[in-house]
């Protein structure tokens, strides 16, 4: 068979499978080309989740009659004003969007240019183009694409439910939304509006953080990290969220180069990275973050959809992006998130009067676990001398649940000394410690703290040039299989350098000579193995700092004071000092919190007071 030329339209149907994937691929485009017209309110409406109708309306600058022949020409654009691809200032700039849709479907577009007396119209049906002809329009554009892909049929077989493809519109929207909070964005599903996000008012932070509370949820906004950093032709600004609030997956990740959503794996790599000595590795940081580079250092040419960039410089990003959030979180090191909803702390609500049978009342007025109300209010009797410090602490369910009571006169803390986290009240199930300060109720996990602690310990250890190591009296053998005896022999000197010193012994066991003299008393085997394990999940491809970072949270986990020892009323108010002068005291290593605070104000709220 010889060469032959396709035809144009076929030629168009191809373009159209690799930019128009699903109606949320035509939503991306055509908004962005609304962007770029300068529009300040956009509206998207959908029908079948985008698969029978699209209406996309914008109060953008318009075209005149010749302008809408031309948009539907493949690669006409007015977006490469000195046709340089290394100087790109706009969303779109390739000429394909309006074509590629044209082609698979049936589409129309009425226009009217500020200033004009009335709208015109075109339509294109897959692929055949009309005149423009007068019509009724306000000033603006509105797209209607009809029946997608219904010239390509197959390619609708690969397309979710309508639900399915309504959600992936909603997010492409959110992704736009976030990156433009001075433009109104509203979606309607039918007659059920899916997003309406108003436009923003206020300085550029101000604007995004209202438009990133709006998307993300005011969880995130009280809970993040302003992030504003800038290096040669690089800034990058937006917001993280602090370690303590994470998602199981990286769809809270948003990430915008020159305002374009981009899902980069270099990007990804690096926030992870960012996040290494406070996170669990399965865990992901919610993010939004701005890139702004010089357009002829990135290229965004890249791919077909424009979902990927090139940096000419891969890692001068990633340092300067790593570094930025680093210290974000170190200026932010002993705040944890306050995500705790108080309605949890009830967990018996009181029965309306009358729906319960008669039960008695505790003289004391606390009520214990079986207590119910009594049918009617002659039952109770006010007893003010019941109310008294003895009848409450001889409560059977007090004395279970407090392993420790501490009474003011007691303590050895001077007022001097106490800090953000107050003093110390009570160990709860000797597990928590719950602490007061001015205006708040604080409740701390002493292991979770206390893993942080001797986690920068260690890092400090580490800084100086090693941590000190105490022998042992009696070697401690441990048999492993070959694969994980070969990976902690292979990292032998680096575990010396944490007080770890392990030797060859036989062809199956290693011999643990030294430990961490931070660890004292602790199960040897146990901290093998579970080493041994972590650094198969890390594999060779860490540098030796970020191992040894590793190994040094594992390392601080069975250090820790654990779960159920008891405390005294000193050893509490000690473990709260050193929290206010630890880094990063407000997560634990795998990112989960060590304290919440509860302020009075809030506690009063569940009282109606």
């Amino acid at each position: 068979m010889s060469i032959r030329v396709l035809p144009s339209n076929l030629i168009n149907q191809i373009a159209a499978g690799e930019v128009i994937e699903r109606p949320a691929s035509a939503v991306k485009e055509l908004v962005e080309n609304a962007i770029d017209a300068g529009a300040s309110s956009i509206e998207v409406r959908l029908v079948d989740g985008g698969k029978s109708l699209i209406i996309i309306s914008d109060d953008g600058k318009g075209m005149t009659p010749d302008e809408l022949s031309l948009a539907v020409e493949r690669h006409a654009t007015s977006k490469l004003p000195d046709d340089d691809l290394f100087n790109i200032n706009f969303l779109g700039f390739r000429g394909e969007a309006l074509p590629s849709i044209a082609s698979v479907s049936r589409l129309s577009i009425t226009s009217r240019p500020k200033g004009a007396d009335s709208a015109w119209k075109i339509e294109v049906n897959g692929g055949e183009k009309s005149l423009p002809v007068p019509a009724s329009g306000v000033c603006g554009t509105r797209i209607e694409v009809r029946d997608l892909f219904y010239a390509t049929p197959a390619r609708l077989k690969f397309l979710k439910t309508a639900a399915a493809e309504t959600a992936q519109c909603v997010d492409i929207i959110q992704r736009i939304a976030l990156a433009n909070p001075s433009i109104a964005f509203y979606l309607y599903d039918g007659e059920k509006k899916k997003v309406a996000l108003p436009a923003c008012n206020g300085d550029l932070f101000d604007a995004r953080l209202e438009r990133l509370s709006a998307v993300m949820g005011r969880e995130f906004s009280e809970n993040s990290i302003l992030i504003d950093a800038e290096r040669d032709n690089t800034r990058i600004s937006g917001y993280v969220s602090l370690p303590t609030l994470n998602k199981a997956n990286s769809l809270s990740q948003f990430l915008f180069v020159n305002n374009r959503p981009v899902r980069d794996k270099l990007l990804l790599g690096a926030i992870r990275g960012a996040y290494q000595d406070v996170l669990a590795s399965n865990r992901y940081p919610m993010c939004a973050l701005f890139f702004d580079v010089e357009p002829r250092y990135v290229d965004v040419n890249v791919h077909p959809a424009k979902a990927e960039v090139r940096f000419f410089d891969n890692a001068l990003v990633r340092g300067l992006l790593v570094s930025a959030i680093r210290n974000g979180i170190n200026q932010q090191a002993n705040r944890t998130s306050q995500t705790l909803d108080l309605q949890t702390l009830i967990q018996d609500k009181v029965p309306e009067w009358g729906d319960v049978a008669t039960a008695a009342v505790p003289e004391a007025g606390v009520l214990h676990e079986d207590f119910r109300p009594a049918s009617s209010f002659t039952t109770y009797a006010y007893r003010p001398q019941s109310y008294s410090r003895h009848s409450q602490a001889v409560l059977p369910e007090l004395e279970h649940k407090m392993s420790v009571k501490v009474e003011e006169e007691r303590t050895t803390v001077s007022g001097e000394e106490i800090g953000p986290l107050g003093l110390a009240k009570a160990q709860f199930h000797n597990t928590y410690i719950i602490s007061q300060n001015e205006d708040s109720i604080i409740i701390t996990d002493q292991h979770a703290a206390h893993e942080r602690i001797v986690m920068e310990k260690l890092k400090e250890g580490l800084l100086r040039g090693g941590m000190a190591s105490q022998m042992l009296l009696i070697p401690e053998i441990v048999d492993l299989d070959a694969a994980e005896k070969n990976r902690l022999l292979v990292a032998a000197p680096e575990l010396a350098k944490l007080g770890l010193v392990i030797e060859e012994f036989g062809t199956t066991a290693v011999i643990v000579r030294e430990t961490p003299a931070l660890l004292g008393d602790t199960d040897v085997k146990a901290l093998i193995h579970d080493v041994a394990e972590q650094m198969a999940e890390w594999g060779t491809g860490f540098e030796l700092t970020e191992k040894l970072h590793l190994v040094c949270a594992t390392i601080a986990c069975h250090g820790s004071v654990r779960a159920g020892r008891r405390l005294n009323v000193d050893e509490m108010n000690r473990l709260l000092r050193d929290m206010e002068k630890t880094p990063h005291s407000g997560q634990c290593n795998h990112g989960r919190p060590t304290y919440i605070e509860l302020k009075i104000k809030d506690i009063a709220k569940l009282f109606e007071r």
